[in-house]
């Protein structure tokens, strides 16, 4: 189990690194597909492997996870399928950028789970250090999610814009 839990958490963090060069593409309008194809191929492994674990009941990682699964499914589907035409474009930023949010929520949980100095600051994960943490997350995401669905807008479109002037 140790070693399924590194193998895991190595691929959540390259998840988290990859979508963290996405979100900077998204927020220069720009796509960078290979970096995509990495975020959302270790986001994804991210919450199967996060499946794989023992759990007995509904607990919040499961349901983090069933959340996570579905905004990739709908991200995949806005990017490959619809290939980022008309609102699927928004769709795509909104749901890519929230499978990131919730992995680095997650590497907020663990922190304050694994790392003793954190841990000792939020031992129940109820007080504020804790709370704080999480409110800032959410609120940076929210505010980059803003900005990247400005930002990655239809090239097609600028470089119509472009010409016009």
């Amino acid at each position: 189990m140790k070693l399924f839990t590194l193998i895991h958490v190595l691929i959540s963090l390259v998840g988290i690194l990859s979508g963290g060069v996405v979100l900077q593409g998204m927020l220069k309008a720009r796509r960078l597909d290979r970096w995509t194809t990495i975020f959302l191929a270790t986001t994804v492994a991210t919450s199967v492997t996060g499946f794989l674990f023992p759990f007995h009941g509904f607990t919040p990682a499961l349901g983090t996870g069933i959340l996570s699964m579905v905004a990739l499914a709908i991200a995949i589907y806005a990017l490959y399928d619809r290939k980022l035409t008309g609102i699927w474009r928004k769709t795509y930023v909104i749901s890519a950028v929230f499978s990131l949010y919730l992995n680095v929520f997650v590497l907020v949980v663990q922190l304050f789970l694994h790392v003793p100095a954190i841990h000792a600051l939020a031992p129940k994960q109820t007080e504020p250090p804790f709370v704080i943490s999480q409110l800032l997350v959410l609120v940076t995401f929210i505010a980059l999610g803003i900005q990247a669905t400005k930002k990655f807008h239809n090239e097609e479109v600028r470089l119509l814009v472009v010409t016009k002037v």
